[in-house]
């Protein structure tokens, strides 16, 4: 019988994320103000924040949704969120609407989740004209109907938020042209990293903000306890991620096959749902691997104490990532970090400074840096510091001060804007 991996089995009831971590967090708290943004301290605002996907999965965008009105209530103003929602019982937040039921629909080397209802329109309409919303923002505008349908009929100031990269071909065939008259109602455009606003833009050209995700740094801060059993004298590589082929879980195999040896005190914890697939599991029989622990998806509380359980926090991800919130993770939990070189990574993590990138598909490389750091204890030091310096400018109080600063910048335009129509109509 092979001893390749431990298997811990854990509850299933509740909603997996994107990431591999369950719905068992808590509201986002509402966040302290930053004072170095004006913007709270002006009138309330109401905003809705529009979300494609299914508001059940605790995906990037919803995550980022959840933060931001978290941070806008705090702050007094008035917030709604709408998204299709496949199991809206179990939404806790007040706040939030449920609009139709979402599909799975392939996307981007995943599965994005959206509704594709077009008898939503009526109620979507009735919705915008009763609430008078200052603020409609929408996050992937153009996946799904919700919140195309919202961008056809919101009379407020639209703002767009675009996280993807290369997230769909339907653009490549004209889908673009379809869209294009829904573009043209956005008055505000935001893409969370410059990998997102290069695909974004080929399509839709425009002036685009670069708005970062943010993250809840305190929550992965010293005072996470470790788990006690991963404390026991090994080096923790940590792996976190759905089990999904642009994962890169089987370079991560490979590489680990490559240290095994001359590491025997290595261990490689990977967490997130799924399961291995076909090229990972001959990686793990052919190799007879050792000490290799799937934990399969865990809650947000968890999943720090997995990063604070660490020594390095590994990445190998394959492309199509827009952004690298695990590694904003990792940095908050002070972890030096060893990723690949794609464009969403770089634009997060800077060579030689929070941790080491390698190029992409290549386990050798993998392996390589791995055994750099393992090699020396300082270096891990002197990029876990760094990291905990660059993580404190993602703070969510930050980016949502930054998306607040927006939306009065826009607001201000559309009163300039109504201004010059009156006088010129009088």
């Amino acid at each position: 019988m092979l001893q390749f991996a431990t298997v811990q089995v854990r509850p299933r009831e509740d909603a997996l994320d994107r990431r591999g971590t369950r719905r068992e967090r808590p509201v986002p708290r509402r966040r302290s103000t930053d004072i170095s943004h004006t913007s709270h301290v002006e009138r309330p605002l109401k905003i809705v924040l529009v979300s494609a996907y299914d508001y059940a999965f605790r995906g990037g965008a919803n995550e980022h949704i959840r933060n931001l009105a978290a941070q806008f209530e705090g702050w007094g103003h008035s917030v709604k969120v709408i998204a299709p929602c496949s199991k809206p019982d179990g939404i806790t937040e007040p706040n939030f609407i449920p609009m139709g039921k979402p599909v799975p629909v392939p996307a981007a080397g995943s599965i994005a989740r959206v509704s594709l209802s077009v008898w939503l329109r009526p109620r979507i309409k009735k919705l915008l004209r009763d609430e008078t919303f200052d603020i409609v923002h929408l996050h992937e505008p153009f996946s799904g109907f919700v919140p195309l349908y919202m961008a056809g009929h919101s009379q407020s100031v639209n703002i767009a938020t675009f996280h993807s990269y290369r997230g769909t071909r339907l653009y490549g065939i004209g889908g673009n042209k379809i869209a294009m008259p829904y573009f043209r109602r956005l008055h505000g455009l935001i893409a969370v990293s410059k990998p997102a606003h290069d695909f974004i833009s080929s399509h839709f050209p425009g002036d685009y903000k670069i708005i970062p995700n943010g993250i809840d740094v305190d929550s992965f801060a010293e005072d996470v306890e470790p788990f006690a059993s991963l404390q026991d004298g090994m080096i923790n590589l940590l792996f976190v991620g759905r089990l999904e082929k642009r994962k890169g879980l089987k370079y991560m195999l490979g590489a680990y096959s490559r240290l095994k040896w001359d590491w025997p005190n290595l261990r490689l914890v990977v967490v997130g749902p799924g399961k291995p697939d076909q090229d990972s599991h001959s990686i793990m029989s052919e190799r007879n691997l050792q000490d290799v622990m799937f934990v399969g998806g865990v809650s947000e509380e968890d999943k720090a104490r997995y990063y604070r359980s660490a020594d390095i926090y590994c990445s190998p991800a394959t492309g199509r990532e827009s952004f690298g919130i695990v590694l904003l993770e990792a940095m908050a939990a002070g972890k030096p970090i060893v990723a690949t070189s794609i464009e969403g990574y770089s634009t997060v993590v800077t060579e030689g400074q929070e941790g080491l990138l390698v190029p992409p598909k290549d386990d050798e490389a993998l392996a390589d840096a791995i055994s750099k750091l393992l090699k020396n204890p300082e270096l891990r030091e002197k990029m876990a510091a760094n990291g905990r310096k660059t993580v404190d400018e993602y703070r969510w109080e930050r980016v949502a001060g930054r998306v607040m600063d927006f939306y009065r910048l826009h607001l201000d335009a559309a009163a300039t804007r109504s201004q010059v129509e009156s006088s010129v109509e009088r």
